[in-house]
């Protein structure tokens, strides 16, 4: 087989569990599987921008070192149990929530009154248990976004409010990832590779969305390497007002086009992450998007033709 015969392959999702799916990516030119597996791996685990919990203020507690009264666990603990909570959100913005608990009984991430454009993926992850019935626990939490894994050590120059506590914050949305390479066939070529990749998340994205977003973050390197733009042109050759717009524009992030928050939401829900996927869409897919009304539909429109930018047809 020539290199100029390559075929690109299929790639096909098998859902293992709620958080949970294994993809197949074949047939692939012999080699590919491994060059193609390790480089989604190491940006999975890597580059995927996610939400953490990133400081806390808890009532009448200055430090971490001391303990609630009649709290079982100490205050330790409590910020080691706040790192587990899984949070979405995609606001450029810090966002902050309450947790307010009164009563004995268990504390979970369930108790938290989150604001606008946050949600709790694990609600069922118990924070500390409330010994005494008198007790009123009051918890302030700070939600960011990022990438990766970010400790306290390194947001050591970063001023916080009196009585706030830094949390290390652990951003990246994939708990595992793991792939092997197998055989397939293709008529007498019996060599190529078959990839098998399995993706686990901690429920604040799909598996499905997740290889797409580490997919599309290697596309643009390589396109950088490559030195080309992936554009449309016009008949004579020419790119087109629009194309460069397009080029332009293509890949700025949802998060980034200063939308309401309801409307980020609702394209981001909808698997819509960028410019370049709102462009595929025509009139008709965008109001049928889920959670979409008039009113959103209306300022993505009016904000993508202040770029110059027009819908599919």
């Amino acid at each position: 087989m020539a290199l100029f015969d390559i075929n690109l392959p299929e790639m096909k999702e098998e859902q293992l569990d709620t958080n949970m799916s294994r993809f197949t990516v074949e047939p692939l030119y012999p080699g590919y599987g491994m060059t193609i597996g390790n480089s989604l791996r190491r940006v999975l685990l890597s580059s995927l921008a996610g939400a953490a919990v990133t400081a806390v203020r808890i009532e009448g507690i200055d430090h971490e070192f001391t303990t609630i009264a009649g709290v079982r666990e100490d205050i330790i603990t409590l910020m080691l149990n706040i790192k587990q909570i899984k949070v979405a959100y995609h606001g450029t913005e810090p966002a902050f929530v309450t947790l307010t608990k009164s009563g004995k009984g268990s504390v979970t991430a369930g108790d938290i009154k989150v604001s606008d454009g946050v949600e709790i993926a694990n609600k069922d992850l118990e924070l500390c248990y409330i010994d005494d019935a008198k007790t009123k626990l009051e918890i302030e939490l700070r939600i960011e976004q990022g990438r990766g894994y970010s400790p306290v050590e390194n947001r050591q120059n970063e001023k916080l409010p009196i009585g706030s506590i830094a949390v290390d914050a652990i951003y990246t949305p994939i708990k595992r990832v793991r792939f092997s390479i197998g055989n397939t066939r293709v008529g007498q070529m019996t060599n190529l590779d078959s990839l098998q990749m399995e993706i686990e998340t901690d429920g604040s994205i799909t598996p499905a969305n997740a290889m797409k977003q580490a997919s599309e973050i290697l596309v643009g390197h390589f396109q950088v390497i490559a030195g080309m733009d992936v554009v449309s042109v016009g008949v004579d050759g020419i790119m087109t007002a629009e194309a460069k717009a397009e080029a332009e524009h293509g890949q700025v992030a949802i998060e980034e086009l200063s939308l309401s928050q309801r409307t980020t939401n609702a394209l981001i829900n909808n698997d819509i992450l960028t410019v370049a996927d709102v462009t595929q869409l025509t009139r008709s897919d965008l109001k049928s998007l889920k959670g979409f009304g008039q009113k959103a539909f209306e300022e993505i429109l009016e904000k993508i033709e202040e770029m110059g930018i027009n819908l599919a047809e």
